[in-house]
């Protein structure tokens, strides 16, 4: 299979690309070279796919690209919560009119097989359920718990704390950043086009990433880079709120595999959301924890507080990607916690950093 792959020298992508060809595909890489991820430069594992640097915004350079391709892999994106509105012209126009660019590509090069790099950010908070009013949408945080330290989120029907749950698919969205809402964007400037081509579309919502390549001393690669950055510094790796927040940590590995299981398995009819997890949930403060341990460092500093687009727990229910396509995550928390205290990482971006 001959396969466009964007984003092709990032975290992912530079992941997928090594998969492809160990496993007989032909990637065809793309990457603009954001410095907010790469500083500018491109990563040595990235060299021997001989990506093509270039925007996928300009439809030229697509159209010449797509010749002969079977399917389109899309990594490409602009990440992070972002630091104020301002950049919110930044996400739309990296992600969204990327996308939709990419897609026009696709429709006059009659290529109708997409998997589409989303987020678990789509979903805001996770699942919750009340013991008197059963699945709830929490009511949101109030900065007067936050600073008391209740941090979290309580029926919006009677206030009872909520129990957290896995989150399905086909969950209420809610996007709580810029990012957020630009990956939800994605999905549906995907959908449309499925519906208007006849197209199939994998929509992989990867919850926590982890693991080698990943950009260092930049919070655009998320908790588990600045943690160790930290760590290696001799400094304590820094927690908000109380540590307790859940999250599935999945490495980059797996979430490659996810991606060639979806590359090859049948396109499905439309868009078809799939979390791509662990399915093994930990807090946040189990990270910082195990990730200190391994590297011989400080324990962990509470600091409490929360940001503005921060969310209590998010776990995603991985049943839709083992029965539809047959994932289900090889690389356990440990394991994984443990190889990325030595893990090969990315070198330091070169613009202020965002927090993730």
């Amino acid at each position: 299979m001959r396969v466009l792959l964007t984003g092709a020298a990032g975290f992912i992508g530079s992941q997928i690309a090594d998969l492809l060809a160990a496993e007989g595909h032909e990637p065809v890489c793309l990457d603009a070279l954001l410095p907010q991820a790469h500083g500018g430069a491109l990563p040595e594992w990235s060299r021997r796919h001989d990506p093509t640097v270039g925007d996928v915004r300009d439809a030229g350079l697509l159209d010449r690209l797509l010749a002969g391709v079977d399917a389109v892999c899309h990594q490409a994106a602009m990440v992070g919560h972002g630091l104020d509105p301002s950049d919110a012209p930044d996400y739309a126009g990296h992600n969204d009119l990327g996308t939709a660019v990419l897609l026009a590509a696709m429709h006059r090069a009659g290529v109708r097989r997409l998997v589409l790099a989303s987020s678990m950010v789509v979903y805001g908070e996770g699942r919750y359920t009340c013991a008197r009013h059963g699945v709830v949408r929490p009511a949101a945080r109030r900065a007067a718990d936050l600073a008391a330290g209740r941090y979290d989120p309580t029926c919006p029907g009677c206030g009872d704390p909520l129990t957290p749950a896995l989150v399905p698919e086909d969950a209420p969205l809610e996007p709580r950043s810029t990012y957020a809402a630009s990956k939800l964007a994605q999905e549906h400037y995907a959908a449309a086009w499925a519906r208007q081509t006849g197209g199939g579309v994998w929509a992989l919502r990867y919850h926590n990433v982890y693991g080698p390549r990943m950009p260092r001393d930049t919070p655009y690669a998320g908790v588990a880079s600045l943690f160790r950055s930290a760590l290696a510094a001799g400094r304590a790796p820094v927690v908000l709120e109380d540590g307790r927040q859940r999250r599935d940590f999945v490495h980059v590995t797996d979430v490659a595999r996810a991606n060639l299981l979806a590359l090859t398995a049948p396109p499905p009819d439309g868009l078809v959301p799939v979390n791509v997890c662990s399915g093994e949930p930990h807090t946040v403060g189990d990270l910082a924890t195990a990730l200190a341990e391994a590297m011989g460092g400080p324990a962990p500093e509470i600091a409490g507080g929360a940001r503005a687009a921060d969310v209590r727990h998010v776990v995603a229910d991985p049943t839709r990607a083992r029965d539809l396509l047959g994932y289900t995550a090889r690389v356990t928390f440990t394991m994984g916690v443990k190889a990325f205290a030595t893990d090969p990482l990315r070198s330091p971006a070169t613009l202020s950093p965002q927090p993730a």
